[in-house]
C-alpha cells in the first residue's frame, strides 16, 4: 500500500483590533499610480539566453547593433548569452523626474536562467504610449538553475524573472495630486460603514466637530479648517496619522489546493456536535504459489492474492459549547487531532449547518 503525505500549512490568522492610522487603511483623493512596462535585453548569461527558435530576439538584437552602426547577418548572431525580457514597474505622482525606483525582469523567449544578465537600456511607457522613463542594470535573482556537464540539473526557486533594484529612472512625472482648495476627501482601501464612520468620528475628534463626514461605506470627505488653510501639507500629515478602530468582516478563507485556512478574529461557532471518523483501508499482498504434479508437464505458477481490510475510527467525535473567538475555534478543531484539509471540509460543514458565524471564501 502507498500512503501519499500531504505537507500542509494551517494559518490562524487573528486581526488586531487596535487603532491603526489613515494612512495605513485610506489613501486621499489625487492620489494615483500608473503601470508602466517596457521591452528589454538582458545581455552577460552564461549560455544560458534565448535559442534561434526565439527570432524576435535575434531582430532585437539586429536593430540595436544597427543604432551603433554595425551591421551583422542575422544567419551568424548567437543568442545563448542574450534574453528577451518584459520590464513592469508601477509609479506613482508623488515621483519627481530623477527619482530612482524597482522594476521588475520576466524572460519572453525560452531562455534557461537569467542569473548573472544586464539589463540593457529600456524605455518604459504607460497606457497611452507616454515614455516616463528607462531601466537598466544587474538583474537580481532569487534562485540559480545550473546545468551539469554529465547531464545533471541543479535548480532552485525561479532563475527566469528578477528585479533591477533602483533600477528605473523617472524622465516624465504623472500629473501631480490636486487636494482641492478648502477640502480632501479620504478614500479606504476596504469599504466598510462602521470604519468610516470611525473614521469621521476620529478626524472631528481631532480638529472639531463637523470637520469630516461620511459618504458612504468607502468615501469621507474632509474640511480643511480655515486656520490650516496656509499649511495644507502640515494638515494631511496631521490627518495621517489619526488612529482609528477598523471593523471588518468575519471571514474564513480556504485555499484547497495547498489545504491553507485563514481565519479572521471576529468568526463564531455556534454550539454544535462535530463526528470525524476516519476510515482506513489496507490491502495487503499475500502471493500464492501453484505447484503442478509430478509428470504432468505443467509449469510452477505463482498469483498475487490481494486482500483488502478496513476498518473504522470513530473516536473523534466532540461537542463545541460554542466558540466566541479565533483561539477557542482552533483549540476546539486541534482537539479532534484533524489535517488542515479536514479542517476545510468541517468550515464547509459548519457553514452548511449554521454553526459557522462567518463568510466562507474559497480561492
Amino acid at each position: 500500500m502507498k500512503k501519499i503525505l500531504f505537507s500542509i500549512i494551517v494559518l490562524i490568522f487573528t486581526i488586531n483590533l487596535s487603532a491603526q492610522r489613515i494612512k495605513d487603511i485610506a489613501f486621499l483623493e489625487g492620489e494615483a499610480s500608473e503601470q508602466i512596462i517596457g521591452y528589454g535585453i538582458v545581455v552577460g548569461l552564461a549560455g544560458t539566453g534565448d535559442s534561434y527558435r526565439s527570432s524576435f530576439t535575434i531582430q532585437s538584437i539586429t536593430s540595436m547593433l544597427k543604432r551603433f552602426g554595425i551591421t551583422v547577418p542575422q544567419n551568424d548572431l548567437k543568442t545563448k548569452n542574450v534574453a528577451a525580457v518584459m520590464v513592469t514597474a508601477t509609479i506613482n505622482n508623488y515621483l519627481k523626474p530623477g527619482t530612482a525606483f524597482d522594476v521588475n525582469v520576466s524572460s519572453l523567449g525560452d531562455a534557461r536562467s537569467l542569473t548573472g544578465g544586464t539589463l540593457l537600456m529600456t524605455p518604459l511607457s504607460g497606457l497611452s504610449g507616454t515614455v516616463y522613463g528607462f531601466a537598466q542594470g544587474s538583474l537580481s535573482i532569487g534562485g540559480y538553475d545550473i546545468d551539469t556537464p554529465t547531464g545533471n540539473r541543479i535548480s532552485k526557486n525561479h532563475s527566469l524573472a528578477g528585479r533591477v533594484p533602483r533600477g528605473g529612472i523617472l524622465k516624465q512625472a504623472l500629473p501631480g495630486a490636486d487636494f482641492g482648495a478648502n477640502m480632501v476627501k479620504v478614500f479606504l482601501r476596504e469599504p466598510d460603514l462602521t470604519t468610516a464612520s470611525n473614521v469621521s468620528t476620529s478626524i472631528n475628534a481631532n480638529f472639531g466637530t463637523g470637520v469630516a463626514r461620511a459618504v458612504d461605506a468607502s468615501e469621507i470627505v474632509v474640511q480643511i479648517p480655515d486656520a490650516l488653510a496656509q499649511d495644507k501639507i502640515g494638515f494631511l500629515s496631521q490627518l495621517e496619522s489619526i488612529t482609528v478602530e477598523i471593523d471588518q468582516v468575519a471571514r474564513v478563507v480556504l485555499n484547497e489546493r495547498t489545504g491553507t485556512v485563514v481565519s479572521g478574529s471576529h468568526v463564531r461557532i455556534m454550539p454544535v456536535t462535530i463526528s470525524h471518523g476516519s476510515l482506513n483501508i489496507t490491502i495487503r499482498s499475500n502471493p500464492m504459489i501453484s505447484q503442478p504434479g509430478a509428470f504432468s508437464g505443467g509449469s510452477t505458477q505463482m498469483f498475487n492474492n490481494m486482500m483488502p481490510f478496513a476498518n473504522q475510527d470513530s473516536s473523534k467525535t466532540i461537542a463545541i459549547e460554542g466558540a466566541s473567538n479565533i483561539q477557542e475555534v482552533a483549540a476546539a478543531l486541534n482537539s479532534l487531532h484533524v489535517s488542515p484539509r479536514d479542517i476545510i471540509s468541517i468550515f464547509q460543514a459548519l457553514k452548511e449547518a449554521g454553526a459557522l458565524v462567518a463568510e466562507i471564501v474559497i480561492i
